[in-house]
């Protein structure tokens, strides 16, 4: 059994428009969301060995947030340029290339590819937004991430910060 958690980046700044797409920072709301975000996910006892993020300046802090919560060293992200606004098939092909070694794994990213990817993966799940720091946890009855894109996947829950 493998889970993957799909995480969008928290709340980010719109504060400094000169700033390009890729280097704006989370902003006072997504600098809170994301650790009770990722304290949520430990009340869970979600179990994350894999932490995969985009390097846009937003979705790597968050995932640093969420680190940081599950005392998991910020050195070993796993940082993928393609998860910045990448589209379904590259979620499918990182999630693909994870080492076999981690039962859990968490990809922060972005939207619209994020919930593109999100609707994809169950024909029960329809998602029309995934809001800023949205968690969705999946497992699939695999023990190879190669073989994930085909598995039979169950929805675990979908949580957001405006959610409660």
């Amino acid at each position: 059994m493998k889970t993957i958690y799909i995480v969008r980046h928290a709340k980010s700044s719109w504060g400094d428009f000169t700033l390009p797409d890729f280097e704006r920072p989370l902003n006072d709301r997504g600098k809170s969301d994301a650790p009770r975000m990722a304290k949520k996910l430990v009340l869970r006892k979600v179990q994350i060995d894999c932490f995969i993020s985009s390097p846009a300046k937003r979705a790597l802090k968050t995932c640093k947030l969420f680190c940081k919560e599950f005392h998991f060293p910020e050195e070993k992200i796993v940082q993928v340029d393609l998860l910045y606004h990448a589209p379904r098939e590259t979620f499918y092909q990182v999630i693909e290339n994870i080492d076999d070694k981690c039962k859990g794994a968490a990809i922060f990213s972005h939207n619209p590819g994020i919930t593109d990817f999100a609707n994809s993966l169950s024909p029960d799940l329809r998602i029309d937004n995934m809001p800023t720091c949205a968690v969705l946890g999946i497992s699939a009855d695999i023990d190879k991430w190669a073989d994930f894109r085909k598995a039979s996947k169950s929805i675990l829950f979908f949580d957001y910060p405006k959610a409660g």
